[in-house]
């Protein structure tokens, strides 16, 4: 029967690294197609949004299998609860990856004066995020999450200060407002693939520990500078 359980909880975190795949992709080429200037890399966005709602889906029966069928307890469980909530987590990045490429789509041409400088190094931090939170989920090391943790506050001041960029830019040259507007959509959208990255960060912590660090839950235990060892205390 574990034998049995081992091998479906092998097929299920497949399935999550193959969905992982496609949506670092699709982060990826709609962050390009901003910062490059490319809108022809958007496009590659919307074919894979295709592909990552199928991966949901699929995630999503297996957890209603898994559950129903193996009755699964203690980190065998957690590692499929886990799995649901990440599941939803790279949807929903999926989703602000096509949003950002509709946004760069629809910046008007010639298009408006560059954008911040914020927005650049949000993208690239929410990519660095991303990529290692799911790193954590890949090798089942939750000390690689506890930077992700620190760094989404890095983002949330970002996206701050290109809001009020932004808003001044429109002040200076009124005309550049529908611009101004898509580039400010871009932003939110790239602060929330980093909120939804430290999402499946703080659910690695949890299925690897068994320790909850939502909502900055015992997150004090982690000092800035030190947050690579997330060293919290473990619940039994």
């Amino acid at each position: 029967m574990q034998r049995q359980l081992d091998q479906e909880l092998e097929s299920l975190k497949s399935a999550i690294i193959r969905m992982a795949s496609a949506v670092e992709q699709a982060v990826r080429e709609s962050l390009a197609a901003l910062t490059e200037s490319r809108p022809d890399r958007a496009q590659v966005v919307f074919r894979l949004e295709e592909r990552i709602n199928a991966f949901e889906v699929e995630i999503d029966d297996l957890v209603v299998d898994l559950i129903a069928l193996r009755q699964p307890v203690a980190a065998d469980l957690r590692m499929i609860l886990a799995a649901l909530k990440i599941n939803n987590d790279l949807e929903r990045i999926g989703d602000h990856a096509v949003n950002i490429a509709e946004s760069v789509l629809s910046l008007p041409r010639p298009g408006p004066a560059a954008p911040p400088p914020e927005l650049h190094q949000m993208a690239g931090t929410a990519r660095t995020m991303l990529r290692d939170a799911l790193d954590g989920f890949v090798h089942n090391t939750p000390s690689v999450c506890g930077q992700v943790l620190t760094q989404d506050d890095v983002v949330d001041a970002l996206h701050r200060t290109a809001i009020r960029s932004l808003a001044d830019a429109i002040r200076r040259d009124p005309e550049g407002l529908e611009g101004a507007l898509h580039l400010m959509r871009v932003s939110r959208n790239i602060e929330r693939i980093a909120d939804h990255a430290t999402n499946i960060a703080e659910e690695v912590i949890y299925m690897a520990d068994a320790r909850v660090v939502k909502h900055g839950a015992n997150r004090e235990d982690t000092a800035p500078g030190e947050a690579g060892r997330v060293a919290l205390p473990r619940k039994k």
